[in-house]
């Protein structure tokens, strides 16, 4: 009887964190779009995109293109997450290379931080590769 309960419990548990997810997901895409939009609008009404405004579109795209891959398989992409960090620290370089005068240790910092995820993306993808996982269909 017990055994029966918590099966019954279990089941019930794991489909309000699928529904959880799902309405999570949708806020996260409907987010993303809206800000998207919002930059979209911004950068015509300068007439003009910087280096920065395109990273930050880069950036929407990959939360997007992150969003829809977990939505369809489940999986929280990592190697999505390690790729927005990558463009989220160029984007940080380009601001830093418009001010003057330039913080070089900064700068080296920012740099250093991009070789190590970019590191990291290289690791993730070897082991997807040599170590599927059975469900895994996207790679890392």
């Amino acid at each position: 009887m017990s055994n029966a309960r918590n099966a019954v419990m279990d089941k019930f548990g794991n489909s309000m964190v699928a529904l959880f997810h799902r309405i999570a997901l949708f806020g996260i895409g409907a987010a993303t779009i809206w800000a998207a939009g919002v930059t979209f609008v911004t950068v015509f009404m300068q007439s003009h995109a910087s280096i920065g405004d395109l990273l930050l579109l880069f950036i929407y795209l990959e939360i997007g293109a992150m969003v829809g891959i977990y939505f369809e398989t489940n999986h929280m992409p990592v190697r999505f997450l390690l790729y927005i960090a990558i463009t989220a620290l160029t984007r940080h370089m380009v601001d830093i290379m418009s001010h003057s005068p330039i913080n070089i240790n900064e700068m080296i910092a920012v740099a250093v931080s991009t070789l190590l995820i970019s590191i990291s993306v290289l690791i993730v993808r070897y082991t997807s590769a040599r170590f599927p996982s059975k469900s895994d269909d996207m790679g890392a």
